[in-house]
């Protein structure tokens, strides 16, 4: 059902704020614009994360480090985690649509606090400058992602410091970014809307948010700590001097396997506000997907020290983490089971949206499934520190996250832009990219079940094939990249003009202009109780009420 109300009206800034494209380059307060924000600056550190990820391909297509010395390549291996986590798939599935589409969705004109919003942007580009930066000032931390002591104490102090301060950085962002969209959705939400009423992503990002505000604080003391033991020689994780660094494992872990479902909750979100649209389908049982989605936040605080069954671990404990990490497989497959539901029978248009949330599904499967292996204490131990656990992450963050973040642009690039993106090149970057990733990662598991350690430069002459054939699918990755830049740009500037809901979609955001006015509605602010009413009498009539006769250009294939 959909309801127009009036909510009363915020001016930005006393009218001060840029207008035009200055505006994103501007202290914006608008939530639109600074969602942009975080998008392009992301996908700007997407770019230079992967070169870095290029260039550990290209070392480890022959088994001596002929491409680079080994300190370089630590370097190498340490930013190209640290940037692809922290300034591309974090900020991106959260701060990004987050900030652009959950105003829309609680029927607000802009996130509970502005100011803190733009705050929080605004710390992301200067530590992406200080991370990046160390690596030609004084060399980069070599200690990877993340950085165990003892070795991250007894490498050069001043790029692991800037490190430091650099996450410090982001971590402050991401909790700022947090307790906004916390009291966004708790406390802006339109009369009459009720939680149960919400957009999935809402839930996606109520969960993220609550995980970032309890786990991400551990992370910051953690740093701390280790700051402490660099700079003023400090006992607390430091063994030669009576500190444990095994406390360091599991503080850092506390926070940084919720990290995994920080990224990936929010694209749990986005799919499921993808696939009922180009279905025309309601969002199949849209009660238990609620639920799975808090027993996830719950569990997810509750599994960290799967992550350390080798580092001496009792019996009861390595059993409860078993068990815990299990049970968490049970509500991600819920919500697997309810994705497919929803395609089951439905008017679905196979388009780049579609195809790259598909691509998701299967690619988060299988790392799912290689996750519940990897909770199992005896292979685990047999696994650990080797490519197979190289293979399962990134077909969680890679094959997960950022496939959904491609089909999040290509469905919500309209309301950006009020343009729509080529469909031809669109699916031509969905297959090479498809092809890519496969290729690159599915083959670092038989890696990793025949004993190739991660994180070495140089490795044993038997491994030479397989790894050049993963470099074969980073290099298709690579250039998979190219079509989908010369799409945004070049529709951006001539594209088809999309008309105000081209995916005849029911959601808020779609219920105003294309690109919308500053403060999301020319006039009444619609409060949709029926997101997902595909199919459910009255609904299709009020949509075509609030839709232009260009509504169905984006449901043809062009």
């Amino acid at each position: 059902m959909t309801v127009a109300i009036s909510p009363p009206s915020k001016k930005q800034s006393d009218g001060l704020q840029p207008t035009g494209w200055l505006r994103y380059f501007s202290f914006s307060l608008d939530h639109k614009v600074i969602g942009l924000q975080y998008l392009v600056c992301g996908f700007i550190f997407y770019l230079i994360g992967g070169v870095l990820g290029g260039a550990i391909r290209i070392e480890l297509a022959s088994p001596i480090a002929d491409f680079m010395g080994r300190d370089v390549y630590n370097q190498v291996l340490t930013l190209h985690g640290t940037v692809m986590i922290f300034l591309w798939i974090v900020p991106v599935v959260n701060g990004a649509f987050g900030n652009y589409l959950i105003p829309f969705y609680v029927g607000a004109r802009d996130m509970a606090f502005p100011r803190l919003n733009a705050v929080a942007f605004w710390m992301i580009p200067p530590a992406g400058l200080l991370l990046i930066s160390s690596y030609f000032i004084t060399g980069a931390a070599q200690s990877g992602w993340t950085a165990y002591p003892p070795l991250s104490i007894t490498t050069p102090a001043a790029g692991q410091i800037l490190w430091i301060l650099s996450v410090l950085l982001l971590g402050g962002s991401s909790i700022f970014g947090g307790i906004n969209f916390i009291a966004t959705i708790l406390k802006l939400r339109q009369p009459g809307l009720k939680l149960m009423q919400l957009p999935m992503y809402c839930w996606a990002m109520l969960g993220t948010s609550i995980l970032v505000v309890l786990s991400t604080p551990v992370l910051a003391g953690t740093l701390i700590l280790l700051s402490f033991d660099i700079v003023a020689h400090t006992g607390f994780f430091n063994p030669s001097l009576g500190g444990n660094a095994v406390v360091y494992q599991h503080l850092f872990w506390f926070y940084s396997h919720p990290a995994v479902y920080i990224m990936v909750l929010p694209a749990f979100g986005l799919v499921s506000e993808i696939l009922p649209v180009h279905c025309r389908k309601p969002l199949f049982g849209y009660t238990s997907m609620v639920y799975s989605i808090m027993t996830i936040v719950i569990l997810g605080l509750v599994v960290w020290a799967h992550h350390m069954f080798t580092s001496g671990t009792p019996p009861w404990m390595r059993l409860f983490f078993t068990i815990a990490t299990s049970f968490i497989a049970v509500p991600t497959g819920i919500k697997f089971f309810n994705w497919l539901a929803t395609l089951w029978g439905g008017r679905i248009s196979l388009n780049s949206a579609v195809l790259f949330s598909c691509g998701f599904i299967v690619n988060f499967v299988l790392g799912g499934i290689t996750g519940v292996a990897l909770a199992q204490v005896p292979f685990d131990i047999h696994v650990h520190d080797t490519y197979f656990v190289v293979a399962h992450f990134h077909y969680i963050v890679y094959g997960g996250s950022v496939f959904v973040i491609f089909a999040s642009i290509y469905h919500w690039y309209p309301k950006f832009t009020g343009r729509m993106l080529n469909e031809s090149l669109g699916r031509f970057h969905f297959f090479i990219t498809f092809i890519g990733f496969n290729l690159c990662f599915a083959p670092q598991h038989w890696l990793g079940l025949n004993g190739m350690p991660r994180r070495v430069a140089e490795y044993d002459p038997q491994f030479t094939v397989i790894n050049q054939i993963s470099s074969v699918g980073a290099l298709l990755m690579a250039i998979s990249t190219l079509p989908f830049l010369w799409n945004v740009v070049q529709s951006a500037l001539s594209g088809p003009i999309a008309g105000d809901n081209p995916w005849r979609a029911l959601t808020p955001e779609w219920l105003t202009s294309s690109p919308p006015p500053v403060e999301n509605w020319s006039g009444k602010a619609p409060l949709v109780t029926e997101p997902y009413g595909y199919g459910v009498p009255g609904e299709e009539l009020n949509l075509e009420k609030t839709s232009n006769s260009d509504s169905d250009l984006g449901s043809k294939s062009q």
